[in-house]
């Protein structure tokens, strides 16, 4: 029987109040998010994370002192793994790894190890392509596997702003709410919320924008 690694990855967040300050420095000091040369940017790294990690840990400390992220992570990876069974031509198992803390890439590419797949499908949780995401955890992912001179085929899924049962499932969420309100739709004003990324990415050609406008324009649809 066949056997596939399925590697869902997302950004990551601090388990515990005391991570708050490495996570951050970890997030900036990425060389697609701070775009400067290595000296500089681990100082402007350090500077930020030390300034930013005091109303941080503030924020984290009223939703449980942690990111609920990598719990319902794990949660996704479950559910996947479960409706992947249906296949019994091939035997799945589902990993979890995050860009800025536990489990990174070399921590979740241990455990594939260990698995002994035939291939490795990669899965990014973001739906719209950046450079600063789905990039970012692809350039991590191939160093790691150039380190430990791995050979295993793998196959990486980009991006799904308009993925059919992405965008389905969130329209539901959305019309449910609506139903519960009571109001005449012409009265009504949905906010869609983002990430932000800098205007030069967008400008050097991160289709980002592009992609979250596909994706409200979908649900709006």
């Amino acid at each position: 029987m066949l056997r596939t690694a399925v590697v869902i990855y997302n950004l990551g967040g601090p388990d515990k109040l005391e991570s708050v300050e490495p996570f951050l420095f970890n997030l900036f000091n990425d060389p697609l998010i701070l775009r400067q040369k290595a000296p500089i940017r681990w100082i402007l790294a350090r500077l930020i994370s030390n300034r930013r990690a005091p109303v941080a840990r503030k924020i984290y400390a009223q939703i449980g002192g942690k990111s609920p992220i990598l719990e319902e992570t794990q949660k996704q990876a479950s559910a996947l793994e479960k409706a992947l069974k249906s296949d019994k031509s091939t035997k799945y198992q589902v990993f979890v790894a995050m860009r800025y803390w536990h489990p990174f890439a070399e921590e979740c590419l241990n455990q594939v190890k260990e698995f002994a797949p035939n291939n490795i499908i990669l899965l990014p949780l973001y739906p719209q392509f950046s450079t600063t995401t789905t990039k970012s955890f692809l350039q991590e992912w191939r160093s790691r596997v150039g380190e430990q001179k791995i050979d295993i085929p793998t196959s990486m899924i980009c991006c799904y702003p308009r993925e059919k049962n992405f965008i389905t499932t969130t329209a539901k969420a959305i019309r449910e709410e609506i139903e519960k309100l009571s109001i005449p739709l012409t009265n009504l004003k949905i906010l869609f919320s983002a990430h932000g990324i800098p205007k030069k990415f967008v400008k050097d050609g991160d289709p980002y924008k592009n992609h979250v406008n596909q994706t409200v324009n979908a649900i709006v649809d």
